[in-house]
């Protein structure tokens, strides 16, 4: 296995799909059949071959694996370089995984361009399985810029009424912080002499050069979380983003800035992540329950979750600067657990709309009465969201609090405030859609979940019961390269005069 290009064939295989798409003829709904089969087939094949990294994937070590190596250009010392460790292969399968997800979730949605709809999909798929899996900076700057292009097309073209200004809001807002990220990779690379991540990992970064390079990291990571106060591209994206494109932004596209955290910012800029520590803690507890109260006072179900959204990200930012054992594996879980919850909140939202177009949570009431089936997988998820114990969602908060605890009572405190905002919230939610008395005419002939969007909805509950249930098959994959990750950290940390170091 480790002499066979896996990883090249997981993230370049979605662009055979395309080409397929590409290739079909007929007319045009022949060719919007071709072009949904087509990513249909091509994504669970993507996926099936993505958990035979997991299933060859030895947890014991921190190593990256899989590693496929070729010069690209030899004079500046810039490698096609890839590989991955136990936190970025679950990135990977969460990718995949939502991806055939979005295509079913499609199906019928979408009846307009359906052909350059699935492309769309399927690059961005390659996209984002590329910005987990490269070991070269350059690399992975242009995987992680390019995933913006997809996205944007997929907001303008087949989004709302507003769709136009969300997406080129989206875009602007996340460009804007690429740019800066872009020179500190130039400067990092006038510095080490290279952009191999591994190596840059290993170099020794001047103290002076670690605050502005930190910044610059944060700009862009910060906004693709998003974290508060460079959030509000989101709930405008969310709205006017077909449900499947939520499904996907919600799910993947946001873990990239904790990605990159974890990535970069830790390992490479140690001294400047532990001096701006306050910062993180301060953003991501307003995050958390400045958000929480919005997400309260909104009558849009898409604009509920893309607030909540936010405020799920502040944990995972707390989590990763706790630099604790406990708070970076509950972020990470927590990335994975939102990935698969959120996804499926839009997917229900998806659901109601389809039906009756509306996403009003006063436009609905009563619907467990109709749609009992639908009621119960909502449920589900609603429950997962707001961390039931036996749900996935429980155990990445648990981790990051336990975490946060060891290193500030207060961030910690203020912290759990937001899981009984998050209960509030969605239970107000649940009880105005679900509960209540079928009073609304319109609604008496609804109809319950069909075969397709079942099919889409088993797997999503069996993982949030799964994760929930037994967490150990995630965290023991993870657990050698964080503990590796904090290692090193630590080490850089007691290297430095503490005086000379902003402490917390």
């Amino acid at each position: 296995m480790d002499s066979f290009p896996i990883l090249s064939l997981v993230t370049f295989l979605p662009l055979v799909g395309v080409l397929f798409i590409l290739a079909a003829r007929g007319t045009e709904e022949q060719v919007a059949r071709n072009a949904r089969w087509g990513a249909l087939w091509t994504s669970l094949a993507t996926f099936v071959i993505s958990l035979l990294l997991w299933l060859n994937f030895d947890p014991t070590t921190a190593d990256f694996q899989f590693v496929e190596k070729i010069e690209w250009l030899p004079a500046f010392d810039i490698s096609y370089h890839m590989g991955i460790d136990g936190i970025s292969l679950f990135f990977v399968i969460l990718s995949t995984f939502l991806t055939p997800i979005c295509v079913l979730a499609s199906w019928r949605a979408i009846t307009v361009r359906v052909k350059e709809y699935m492309i769309a999909f399927l690059v961005l798929e390659t996209f984002m399985i590329g910005t987990f899996v490269a070991l070269d900076f350059l690399i992975f700057y242009i995987f992680f810029e390019a995933v913006l292009i997809p996205m944007f097309i997929i907001i303008g073209v087949w989004g709302g009424p507003r769709r136009v200004y969300s997406a080129f809001k989206f875009f602007l807002y996340t460009l804007a912080g690429s740019v800066l990220l872009l020179a500190a990779l130039l400067a990092l690379y006038f510095e080490a002499g290279t952009t191999d991540i591994p190596t840059l990992m290993a170099f020794d970064v001047p103290a002076s050069l670690q605050t502005w390079l930190w910044l610059a990291f944060f700009a862009s990571f910060a906004v693709k979380m998003p974290m508060w106060p460079v959030h509000t591209w989101l709930p405008d994206a969310h709205v006017e983003a077909p449900t499947a494109g939520s499904v996907i932004l919600a799910g993947v596209l946001l873990k990239m800035g904790g990605y990159g955290f974890l990535r970069f910012s830790l390992p490479i800029l140690p001294l400047a992540s532990e001096q701006f520590v306050p910062l993180i803690y301060t953003l991501s507890v307003i995050a958390i329950i400045y958000t929480s109260l919005v997400a309260l006072a909104q009558e849009d179900m898409k604009k509920l979750i893309a607030y909540s959204s936010v405020a799920h990200m502040g944990f995972v930012t707390i989590g990763i600067f706790t630099a604790t054992q406990q708070g970076i594996d509950g972020a990470i879980f927590q990335m994975l657990s939102h990935g698969v919850i959120s996804a499926a909140l839009f997917l229900c939202v998806g659901v109601v709309y389809d039906r009756e177009h509306s996403r009003e949570i006063a436009h609905y009431g009563g619907l467990i009465e109709r749609m009992p089936k639908f009621a119960f997988v909502f449920m589900v998820f609603m429950l997962g969201s707001i961390g039931l114990p036996g749900t996935s969602g429980f155990v990445g908060e648990f981790l990051i609090l336990l975490g946060v605890f060891q290193d500030n009572t207060w961030v910690a405190f203020f912290a759990a405030t937001g899981v009984i905002l998050g209960a509030a919230y969605m239970l107000y939610l649940y009880r105005r859609v679900i509960f209540g008395k079928l009073e609304k005419e319109y609604l008496k002939k609804i109809m319950d979940l069909e075969p397709r969007e079942i099919a889409i909805f088993a797997p999503l509950v069996a993982l949030v019961l799964w994760m929930g249930i037994w967490p150990d098959p995630f965290l023991s994959v993870f657990d050698a390269s964080v503990s590796n990750l904090l290692a090193n950290y630590q080490s850089a940390l007691s290297s430095v005069d503490p005086l000379n170091l902003a402490g917390r």
